[in-house]
């Protein structure tokens, strides 16, 4: 069995959480993997305030959540290794 910290449950297995707009104050579903999203009423994209994650600083960060999570993570961080 391959052990999977829980800091990276929200990138393996999403939930949907519920964010105000910053722009109109629109209650917006984004899920856990996502950093930004476009509000259905003012049409702006809001972004999630994160911390810094595991995935950020985890040597095994890659493995625990699978090739297509990191990247994903990466290039919606703005990371420029994302490929």
């Amino acid at each position: 069995m391959i052990f999977k910290c829980p800091g990276s449950q929200k990138f393996s297995r999403p939930q949907p959480e519920e964010i105000k707009c910053s722009f109109c104050g629109e209650k917006i579903e984004i899920w856990t993997d996502e950093t930004k999203i476009k509000c259905p009423k003012c049409k702006k994209i809001v972004t999630r305030k994160n911390s810094p994650a595991c995935l950020d600083w985890c040597k095994y960060a890659k493995e625990c959540v699978g090739d297509e999570v990191y990247k994903k993570y990466l290039k919606e961080r703005g990371n420029k290794n994302a490929k």
